[in-house]
């Protein structure tokens, strides 16, 4: 008998393991406290695993494969992931075991001390999921100094051939970024966002209570919208490309009071679960595109596509060039505490209060929320990046650590000293008020640097600048921001400084 592992987020049913029913082939699948213990996950997160990975079974055991599932109740749970394998090797005489490549390292380091110590034959296999190999990124940047995602993206684009006519970007140019950052303001009218009809989740969710897994945020079956399954999957891509895409790239980077989703796809937790493939995502956008190519712009569609086939093969990448170490990162040394408000969403900072509050409610926002709201917070008041690495892995059910660390660690938090942004993503109220409309309602004055009703953002902002200015004194990305503190009158910096030291030591009171 043949033993072979799929992890929670390797539900590709188009792996070509299952592409032959072989009775002597037994799958198992494990909901273990190890992956709900490691940090405090959000509520919806864990349902959402378990809700996929129940439903994937039962999906092998309907074409005639033979699976066993031990779920969050059954002893198994309590175990390590190791000792359960070898525990059933024992039971089920297994003569050899294999697993798909996990994503994570630690799930990989795991797994590899495991088939050392079986004395059974093992076998590793390629997920078939990425568009990249592990090694790929490293090879593509070798000898380079600068690991520049743009470089990556157009050699992807010329690879698989997507969005190219005859060797040149369709459209006459790689990047249409600058058309992508457009303030929502009322109109065009946001359609809803996709929800499957999925059955009532009480089951899982009390198996998880009884189990007594710790988690936070909320639940309310009105706001869960993950799917369990392919075909839902299949459905929320195709609503996305029919009534989401014509004005995704518009206003991919807004926010806004009363909009949580806006035009977004909200489709990552299908792909990093691999229910979904990122080369067909992309195919699919692109054909929707193609078809409707009089009402949607190419911009709208680039702006996508660079996400999945830029942005989410690059973290992967960097991921595994980096690690172990880059876990450990902290170039700007911050040590700081998260705020008690990211867990609870009790804050004063209206941009803050609805970010983290949508968090909690969802768990799920989008990438500049991520980056510019909550992100840019954490870094202003410079938090350690191992808080904010917990907050963002529990906190979003679309978190696993292969994309979570190097977005956080890095593109967020600078931790990594340049490695993905050549400069941090920090700023002032000026930037918030220009993506979004939370100034409108929030007690602080976006225009104020000093006084009790100024703006947090802004005395922190300058504080940082001049905290951490030995740093940057040689990147050229913040020469103009460094100039611009030096002419800050030094009465006025004192002011700002003690301002933001007031807000440092004491968050929650804002």
């Amino acid at each position: 008998m043949k033993l072979r592992l799929i992890l929670g987020d390797q539900l590709n049913i188009q792996h070509s393991w299952y592409s032959t029913v072989d009775q002597e082939t037994l799958y198992v699948l494990y909901e273990l406290k190890q992956e709900t213990n490691y940090v405090v996950h959000h509520i919806q997160k864990v349902v959402a695993f378990f809700s996929s990975m129940r439903s994937f079974a039962d999906s092998l055991k309907s074409i005639g494969h033979e699976v066993i599932y031990f779920d969050i109740a059954s002893e198994s749970a309590n175990n390590s992931l190791s000792d359960n394998i070898k525990k059933l090797v024992v039971e089920k005489q297994i003569t050899k075991f294999e697993y798909q490549l996990p994503d994570e390292y630690r799930l990989d380091k795991q797994l590899i001390n495991l088939c050392e110590e079986l004395n059974i034959s093992t076998e590793r296999f390629d997920s078939e999921h990425f568009l990249t190999k592990r090694e790929d990124l490293k090879s593509f940047f070798e000898g380079k100094k600068q690991l520049i995602m743009e470089f990556f993206y157009r050699d992807m684009r010329k690879k698989y051939d997507i969005l190219m006519d005859q060797g040149q970007p369709l459209g006459g140019q790689w990047n249409f970024d600058k058309n992508n950052r457009k303030k929502w303001k009322g109109t065009p009218t946001i359609p809803a966002p996709f929800k499957t009809a999925v059955k009532s989740q009480n089951e899982i969710i009390s198996a998880i209570q009884k189990a007594g897994i710790k988690t936070f945020g909320n639940y309310d079956e009105k706001d869960y919208l993950f799917p369990s399954n392919r075909d839902e999957a299949l459905v929320q891509l195709e609503y996305f490309c029919k009534h989401l895409l014509v004005h995704f790239g518009d206003y991919q980077d807004a926010m806004h009071n009363e909009q949580r989703n806006l035009f977004h796809s909200r489709i990552s937790f299908a792909l990093n679960v691999k229910i979904l493939n990122p080369k067909e995502v992309i195919d699919s956008v692109i054909s929707h595109y193609h078809k409707n190519s009089d009402v949607i712009a190419l911009y709208q569609v680039e702006g996508f596509v660079r996400q999945i086939l830029g942005w989410r093969e690059y973290m992967r990448g960097i991921y595994w060039r980096e690690m172990p170490d880059y876990k450990s990162k902290n170039q700007l040394d911050n040590y700081n505490k998260l705020p008690d408000f990211y867990w609870t969403g009790a804050t004063k900072m209206n941009c803050l209060q609805k970010s983290i509050t949508d968090s909690l409610d969802t768990a799920y926002a989008h990438h500049i929320q991520r980056l510019m709201i909550t992100g840019n917070f954490a870094l202003l008041i410079q938090c350690h990046p191992d808080e904010v690495d917990a907050w963002y892995l529990g906190v979003y059910a679309d978190a696993v650590e292969w994309v979570q660390l190097p977005n956080t660690r890095g593109m967020s938090q600078w931790a990594d000293g340049g490695i993905v942004a050549t400069k941090p993503y920090v700023s002032s109220g000026s930037y918030i008020h220009k993506m979004s409309n939370y100034c409108e309602t929030c007690i602080y004055d976006r225009t104020k640097r000093i006084g009790e009703d100024a703006c947090p953002f802004n005395s922190l902002y300058w504080n940082f600048l001049d905290d951490k200015k030995t740093h940057f004194s040689k990147n050229n990305r913040m020469a103009m921001m460094l100039r611009l503190l030096d002419k800050i009158p030094a009465l006025e910096k004192q002011e700002i400084k003690e301002r933001a030291l007031s807000i440092i030591e004491n968050p929650d009171d804002y």
